[in-house]
């Protein structure tokens, strides 16, 4: 067989029904600013410490949805709590407020 360099990439498929909503339920109850958040990614795109961490709120909110808790934490875990993603956020998300209580609930 002939190698071009080429090789299959793995599965990035979710099972949904295998993801644990109850966590994300208790999130919600606690925290209700999480199902108004829209995805829009100005949280991100004015993070100061994303340019050194991966860091996002938009994408630690869609990972907790699918159930990727780790991922979510460590998307979380370069925040410096600056508070400059709630002041842009177009929904008023207080980010910082739900950053603490992400770790409250899913953190170690």
């Amino acid at each position: 067989m002939i190698d071009f360099g080429f090789s299959v990439s793995p599965s990035s498929r979710i099972n949904l029904d295998s993801v644990d909503r109850e966590s994300f339920a208790a999130l919600a109850k606690l925290e209700p600013d999480v199902l108004k958040c829209m995805a829009c990614g100005s949280c991100s795109a004015s993070c100061t410490a994303s340019q050194f961490e991966p860091t996002s709120v938009r994408r630690a909110i869609l990972s907790l949805q699918n159930g990727q808790v780790e991922q979510a934490l460590d998307l979380l875990k370069g925040c410096m709590m600056c508070g400059k993603c709630t002041m842009v956020c177009p929904r008023g998300i207080n980010t910082r407020h739900l950053i603490i209580s992400i770790q409250k609930i899913y953190g170690k």
